[in-house]
């Protein structure tokens, strides 16, 4: 039977044998902490959605040239 020595009398070596006996895994539980994105909050990806709903040649029209507004509104 081995002797009970305290764990602050431990060598450096010893204390991270045991510590190491103790560690444990999350195992399928994930602990990173999540929160909802914030709807106020302004999205890029969100305000160029409307070129993804445009056909292909509308879009590469629309888009390519200098003045947009104005090619549309003439249109």
């Amino acid at each position: 039977m081995e002797k009970f020595i305290p764990y602050e009398k431990l060598s450096k070596k010893e204390k991270r044998k045991l510590d190491l006996a103790k560690r444990q895994t999350w195992g399928e539980l994930n602990p990173v902490t999540r929160k909802p994105t914030n709807s106020k909050a302004y999205n890029r990806k969100k305000s160029q959605a409307w070129k993804r709903e445009l056909p292909p040649s509308a879009c590469d029209f629309c888009c390519s040239s200098v003045t947009p507004c104005a090619i549309i509104t003439i249109c």
